[in-house]
């Protein structure tokens, strides 16, 4: 009789379910457990649920902020855009419900995927039970939705458990006015002061949907700029859009605590200042899904913060044990939870594979303007980190920027100066996220800007301005060999 590998994934998620679909094709014995459903905090509570949000608000933004110069009449007795009698508005609970039967569907057929491959899908909690069998072997204890509990051999562990917001003391979540990022899709009316606390990616993202959906907005940021993990010349075109669309952005400003007052909110500053709004969204980061799990016990070495320590194939420090997506810490995208999956899978089954390179991961901030990266950043440059050198060409320029009242945004890219081999890049526009993927490939493949530059783009398109880049660095290049 063949044997067959047993491969055990604790975690839905994207980091869980596509190792799985790779498990099973290469005919592995796959069961996966997992608490929510399929899909995990990025189907049901995080990436699907917010981008469904943010369509509607870019709807509402590119109506309000273009179409008096696109020539647009609504009617003629329509009240300026800062009335409160604006003709265009939002019902936020029919938005919510839509976003809720969304992400259910595509966790839905996330499962039906999952066990047309073969694999067997468990409701429950599953923890890793003691050190690994004299066989290789491991034992996986499951604690089921009916308190039952069901023990699983297993030839290979993946855990992809994922995260959870992490929370203030002094600033907790009540689902009704104080509220994370999971409990705002349960809102029937459009907060009319929204506080948001934090300005990183889900801070920015929340800030940006919600003024557009109507709302006015405070975003508190504890650090001098929003977005302070992205590209600087990025992130201040979009605190200046913030701005002037009437956000109230305030910088260097620390959150204390929060806590209701009526039907509002106060949110207390490390300085002593207060602010009031009807509603508070806290957006502070997340913290791992890593403990109770026996991961130390068997072997697991977690780092301070909780996460799971991994190689670049996803080993952690116990064998036969991997680890995938945010409970690694890596990098908090579904793409790359993907890629760590099914690297650990193709690793344990000895197929081909090839090592995780940050390098060429590809991310976006869904705000409006959309902000999209690659590869080596601005402060890699700044850093001595990579002898490269950028261009970074305004949209304005842009014939078909122009066409659509498009007035914010740019193209940058990072080259090395000997071979102009492309090395990174930055798009802030509508729709980056669909316009860094050349830049990706040529950044996965190691392609010249000049090969970039011969590349024909259509006329009148955004892309042009890729290929209008890439000829400024390959133009430079060649003057400074002549």
């Amino acid at each position: 009789m063949e044997y067959v590998t047993r491969i055990v994934i604790i975690g839905g998620g994207p980091g869980g379910y596509e190792a799985a679909l790779v498990a099973a094709q290469l005919g592995a014995e796959v069961t996966v457990v997992d608490c929510d459903g399929l899909g995990g905090a990025s189907v049901l509570t995080d990436c699907v649920p917010s981008k469904t949000l943010i369509a509607t608000a870019e709807v509402m933004t590119t109506f309000d902020s273009s179409y008096e110069e696109l020539g647009i009449i609504v009617a003629d007795d329509t009240p300026h855009i800062d009335s409160p009698a604006r003709v265009v508005g939002v019902d936020l609970g029919k938005v919510n419900r839509r976003v809720k039967r969304l992400a259910l569907a595509q966790s839905h057929d996330i499962t039906a995927s999952v066990t047309r491959a073969g694999a067997r899908v468990m409701r429950g909690r599953g923890r890793l039970e003691g050190q690994q069998a004299a066989d290789g072997s491991r034992k996986v204890v499951v604690r089921t939705a009916d308190g039952t509990e069901e023990t699983l051999t297993a030839d290979a562990v993946l855990i992809a458990t994922g995260g959870h917001p992490r929370e203030v003391p002094d600033a907790q979540p009540d689902g009704e006015r104080i509220l994370n990022w999971t409990q705002v899709y349960d809102l029937d009316e459009l907060p009319e002061e929204l506080i948001v606390v934090g300005s990183g990616v889900t801070g920015a993202e929340f800030a940006g949907a919600y003024q557009a959906l109507g709302s006015r907005v405070t975003l508190v940021s504890s650090r001098d700029r929003v977005l302070p993990g992205e590209d600087p010349d990025a992130a201040a075109v979009l605190e200046d859009v913030f701005r002037r669309r009437g956000m109230n952005v305030m910088a260097r400003s620390r959150a204390q605590s929060a806590k209701r007052v009526g039907d509002r909110v106060e949110v207390t500053l490390s300085d002593g200042r207060v602010i009031s709004g009807t509603h508070c969204l806290m957006a502070v980061g997340a913290i791992p899904n890593s403990s109770g799990m026996g991961l130390e016990e068997a072997g697991v070495r977690l780092k301070d913060s909780g996460h799971i320590w991994t190689d670049k194939v996803s080993r952690t420090t116990a064998p036969g044990v991997y680890a995938a997506g945010d409970v690694t810490g890596v990098f908090a995208l579904a793409s790359v939870a993907a890629m760590q999956g099914r690297i650990a899978v193709y690793h344990f089954l000895g197929d081909a594979v090839a090592p995780l390179n940050l390098k060429t991961v590809s991310s976006n901030v869904f705000t409006d303007p959309e902000i999209a990266t690659v590869g080596y950043t601005q402060a890699d440059v700044d850093a001595g980190k990579i002898d490269a050198r950028g261009v970074k060409l305004p949209l304005l320029r842009n014939p078909r920027a122009k066409m659509q009242g498009i007035r914010d945004g740019f193209v940058k890219i990072f080259c090395r100066p000997g071979t102009g081999i492309v090395v990174g890049g930055v798009v802030v526009a509508p729709r980056a996220s669909e316009l860094i993927h050349p830049i990706s490939i040529a950044v996965d493949n190691n392609l010249t800007v000049e090969q970039i530059a011969k590349a024909f783009t259509v006329y009148p398109s955004l892309s042009g301005s890729i290929a209008e880049v890439a000829r400024q660095l390959h133009t430079r290049k060649t003057a400074d060999e002549a």
